[in-house]
């Protein structure tokens, strides 16, 4: 069940379901939940049909928001899903600067001759690079690896070194290609939260070294994704590049950073995405995780962990961490 952390604006959406029912898209105002597939004119199916009709469907939302007369249901004894099941995840990498410097350090080889604060400066320099030729790192996630943002996580029995990365998340509101930075936003229509898990003993693959990195290893696993509990509208949060990510490891904080620190915020992130790729309604685009992952701490997930992550306006989520039984 949720544990309501009251989320900006009038409303958020999110997916729902009563014991043994199937889940529908909801409306969220406070603490009670108005059913969208029985309350819009489409008769959505889920939150992914929402979306498609955004710029039908906002204003009407508004108005169902402030109708008592309706249907409503408490939120206390819903089932809180992920909000959405989107078609495609892009994820941005090493997009925290000082996240990427941090991993840099942890990862250098035992026999780096430099000292740790030239690696850092160099690395920070490599960072400005980047921001100013404007190329954002981005690769392809998997829609089954989304959880509910109150399901427990099943840690992998190959995962040796299962790693947190809190994340703000945009979601897609329409068709989106080879749109520009200026009008990228407007493709948006809203934000969430993701817990993008990540095993970093299979980050690199050591057999071929040459190949680089191992997304579907590392980052794939089923459930691995937490996402939610809610989408906030767009215009709801005033400003993305300004919210605090926050992630606590059994009630310890382990990041709270502004999203101030990424290096490339989330107009410039859809549009180099769509240069290449289209996205869809339902869609995320995960926006890197800040400073504070266990690789920095040096304390990895493990049995019986409790992760609680909150972003600025977005609500919060709690899940633990359970070991593979077969």
């Amino acid at each position: 069940m949720a544990t309501l952390v009251q989320s900006a604006g009038p409303f958020a959406l999110g997916t729902f379901s009563l014991p043994d029912r199937e889940p529908f898209p909801g409306l969220l105002v406070k603490d009670r939940v108005l059913d969208l597939g029985k309350s819009l004119a489409s008769a959505p199916s889920g939150m992914r049909a929402v979306l498609e009709r955004w710029e039908e469907n906002l204003p009407v939302l508004h108005t169902l928001a402030n109708e008592d007369a309706l249907e409503w249901r408490p939120l206390d004894g819903l089932r809180v899903h992920a909000p959405v099941e989107p078609r495609q995840i892009f994820q941005s990498g090493a997009n925290y600067r000082q996240h990427v410097i941090d991993l840099e350090v942890a990862h250098r080889s035992p026999d780096d001759p430099r000292t740790v604060e030239e690696a850092r400066a160099e690395i920070a320099a490599v960072m400005d690079r980047r921001a100013a030729e404007d190329l954002p790192y981005v690769f392809i996630g998997l829609p089954s690896t989304i959880a509910g943002p109150y399901d427990d996580v099943v840690l992998p029995s190959w995962a040796k070194k299962p790693d947190w990365e809190l994340e703000l998340a945009a979601v897609i509101a329409k068709p989106a290609h080879r749109v520009s930075v200026e009008d990228a936003i407007e493709y948006v229509a809203g934000y969430t939260i993701a817990n993008d898990l990540t095993d970093r003993a299979t980050v690199f693959r050591r057999d071929m070294p040459a190949i680089g990195t191992d997304w579907l290893r590392s980052k794939n696993a089923p459930g691995f994704t937490p996402l939610g509990p809610w989408i906030v509208p767009a215009e709801s949060i005033a400003d993305p590049g300004d919210l605090r990510v926050t992630l606590k490891l059994n009630g310890d904080t382990m990041q709270d950073e502004s999203t101030k620190d990424m290096l490339f915020g989330i107009a410039r992130l859809v549009s180099y995405i769509s240069q290449t790729s289209r996205l869809l309604p339902g869609d995320l685009v995960l926006t890197g995780s800040p400073a504070g992952n266990g690789i920095h701490w040096g304390r990895l997930l493990r049995d019986g962990d409790v992760m609680e992550g909150s972003i600025t306006g977005l609500g919060a989520q709690r899940t633990r961490c359970v070991e593979e039984t077969s």
